[in-house]
């Protein structure tokens, strides 16, 4: 990939532009910058699904569908969270051992 291409400088004015795509040369600098975004929009999801299911839930009025329902969407999201976590720290464990990123810690 030529990086000159895809990551320019740019000089108008006397002020330098930088491209949005310095510093990046192959696709673990883009997931690695990607990454927080994700994380932080997994969240949002969560916690949306948790108020989803919490609200089925209070609003059942003692119907077993209805809270089964709820309990259900509660449980989707928490087991969503763990695996989410789970794969974040098992990259990050595989990226360490093979000495490709900064590792787990």
């Amino acid at each position: 990939m030529k990086s000159q291409l895809l990551a320019q400088t740019v000089n108008v004015g006397g002020t330098s532009i930088r491209g949005p795509l310095q510093g990046i040369n192959n696709i673990g600098d883009i997931i690695n910058k990607l990454l927080p975004f994700i994380m932080t929009f997994a969240g949002v999801i969560l916690f949306f699904i948790l108020i989803w299911g919490g609200y089925d839930f209070m609003m059942s009025q003692g119907s077993a569908e209805k809270m089964k329902s709820g309990k259900a969407k509660i449980t989707a999201g928490i087991v969503g969270f763990f695996l989410l976590v789970a794969s974040y720290l098992i990259t990050r464990l595989i990226s360490g051992i093979f000495n490709i990123g900064q590792g787990i810690l």
